[in-house]
């Protein structure tokens, strides 16, 4: 079943900043769309099988638009059911209101188009503007005192939704360059390395033969165990700091035997141990050139 938000809100009250944590939260997100192409919008959308909408309507729309958003809105409510159609609305104290748009240098909309000639006589008509949709709000926000980490977890709260982070384990040679989007390297080139048995050099960090030469040195799997309990202890406050991906990265020299087994080493702690909105990927940057 679809589900669709209509997003609304005051000028400089964070309805573009909902909108993109809607977005974080997989929904296909539509912003400035006129009142009067909703219908037609959602119902597209939907015959896409897209089953998470969300629609951004401001005092941007034509001002007969708005005055006719409880046709539109019953539409949708006949269309798709009452339990399917939420929408959320920002506010912000009108100081709160004057001190974002003096920050920004940013035009109010409604003094863009000339409806009104200053900011606070923008900010008091569109109160009014926006009442057919405000009234109608099912989740209101006050944004006045909110961060961004803030408001996202209070849209969160209300639409059910948790905040996962994807936590990518890298495995890299540094001859190879180290990589640039990395948030935490780590450098394991003083282990032993199996490149200088001969018989070892061909294989990999995922092979029974390296993991055997590995177990005879317990330094190995105590800096593994290390980096692992590092993350372990500091990775999940990124559930609350507005991020969705890390990449962490361990290096030796190739990229072929102490990395990726250190890598594969971390990432089977991590997924035991992080929380459950914490995912875990892996990947050995330098696979391909393994065989060369």
């Amino acid at each position: 079943m679809t589900q669709i938000l209509i997003v609304s809100g005051r000028s400089g009250s964070g309805k573009t900043s909902v909108l993109n944590i809607l977005e974080d939260f997989g929904y296909y997100c539509l912003d400035n769309l006129p009142l009067s192409l909703v219908l037609t919008a959602v119902a597209k959308l939907a015959d896409s099988d897209i089953k998470k909408i969300a629609l951004g309507i401001d005092v941007r729309t034509p001002k007969a638009d708005l005055s006719k958003f409880d046709d539109t809105f019953n539409e949708l409510i006949t269309q798709y059911g009452k339990d399917n159609l939420k929408i959320i609305y920002t506010t912000a104290n009108e100081n709160k209101l004057v001190a974002r748009f003096d920050a920004t240098y940013r035009v109010h909309p409604l003094m863009a188009t000339g409806a009104a000639h200053n900011l606070p006589t923008a900010i008091k008509q569109e109160i009014e503007l926006l009442h057919p949709i405000a009234k109608n709000a099912d989740i209101k926000i006050d944004t006045s005192q909110l961060n961004i980490h803030e408001l996202k977890e209070q849209i969160g709260n209300h639409l059910g939704v948790d905040n996962v982070v994807t936590v990518n384990l890298l495995s890299f040679g540094f001859k190879y360059g180290s990589p640039i989007d990395a948030d935490f390297v780590f450098d394991v080139r003083v282990l032993p390395n199996p490149h200088w048995q001969v018989e070892l050099r061909e294989q990999t960090g995922l092979d029974a033969d390296v993991q055997a030469f590995f177990a005879k040195y317990p330094e190995v799997n105590d800096m593994a165990d290390d980096i692992g309990q590092f993350l372990i202890k500091w990775l999940p406050t990124f559930l609350h700091n507005n991020r969705h991906t890390l990449t962490i990265a361990i290096g030796c020299t190739g990229g072929k035997h102490r990395s990726v087994y250190v890598a594969d080493f971390v990432a089977t702690l991590l997924s035991n141990q992080l929380p459950d909105a914490m995912r875990v990927n892996i990947k050995h940057r330098e696979k391909s050139r393994w065989q060369l």
